[in-house]
């Protein structure tokens, strides 16, 4: 064998290794713009990045505590006139403090999910940033729409059904702290509530989840629909339970109409 033909058959197997890897890699799987960071530069990042969420909290909170007797008096409507006592030392300054807290973090969220978007991004393929946009702008919508079907309906259903059980027994005189944990945690819970077509969107443009699975489990998903509403409701009404039952559902349902309509 001449030399040349000793270089042949060394170089052959390297070209065909390169073309047939080469066919192999999608494009969508690609990372743009990589960028090598050590772990130490993404540990500042990450710390800075929590600096910068943390002050915009503080900052919307302190805001929402100077204007937090107008977000009360706004919460209090749906108690339908009903009185609200302080019955300890310092109560309703505390209620000011939690309604401030929840608010503020609600009002800075859309600055904490950006500074979160710009930690990942980096480490997203093309194929996962395509999802990026959709998904914040529909768990945005999701969450408000949430607050907002709890506020006029949830809410106001269960607080009548409390105040009409007991009308000729009880005079109607609520703790305003009370008040204000029952309202607070069903307006957050079925906000997170709402969050089922963004997480079904994501399962099924990922490939973990198909639209005709999420459809076959329907029963397993009535079950748990009930079960949610049971957990998430404060209260024990049964109306309340049904509202965010069927809520879940309605969601669960259009959640995989999304998943159809994207070919998954």
């Amino acid at each position: 064998m001449t030399p040349s033909q000793d270089v042949d058959a060394v170089t052959t197997p390297d070209i065909d290794l390169e073309g047939y890897g080469n066919s192999e890699i999608d494009p969508l799987d690609e990372l743009p713009g990589e960028v090598e960071m050590s772990l130490f530069d993404h540990l500042e990042e990450l710390r800075q990045r929590i600096f910068y969420s943390l002050i915009a909290v503080a900052v919307c909170v302190i805001g929402c505590f100077f204007a937090v007797k107008q977000i009360v008096q706004l919460l209090e409507v749906p108690a339908q006139g009903v009185k609200f006592l302080q019955l300890a030392p310092g109560e309703y300054f505390f209620v000011s403090i939690k309604v401030a807290g929840y608010t503020g973090i609600v009002l800075s969220s859309p600055f904490i999910l950006y500074q979160i978007i710009q930690f990942v991004l980096p480490g997203l393929t093309r194929r996962e940033r395509r999802l990026l946009g959709p998904v914040v702008l529909g768990s945005s919508v999701l969450f408000v729409a949430g607050l907002v079907f709890a506020y006029l309906l949830l809410i106001p259903a269960a607080l009548k059904f409390f105040i009409s059980y007991g009308a000729d027994v009880v005079e109607q005189l609520w703790s305003i702290d009370k008040y204000f944990e029952f309202v607070l945690l069903l307006l957050f819970s079925t906000g997170l509530a709402f969050q089922i077509p963004v997480i079904q969107l994501l399962l099924g443009n990922l490939g973990i989840v198909s639209s005709q699975k999420m459809l076959a489990g329907w029963r397993f998903v009535i079950m748990g629909a009930v079960v949610l509403g049971a957990i998430l409701t404060p209260s024990t009404d049964p109306l309340t339970q049904s509202l965010l039952a069927g809520a879940v559902l309605g969601l669960y349902f259009g959640g995989i109409g999304l998943v159809k309509l994207t070919g998954k």
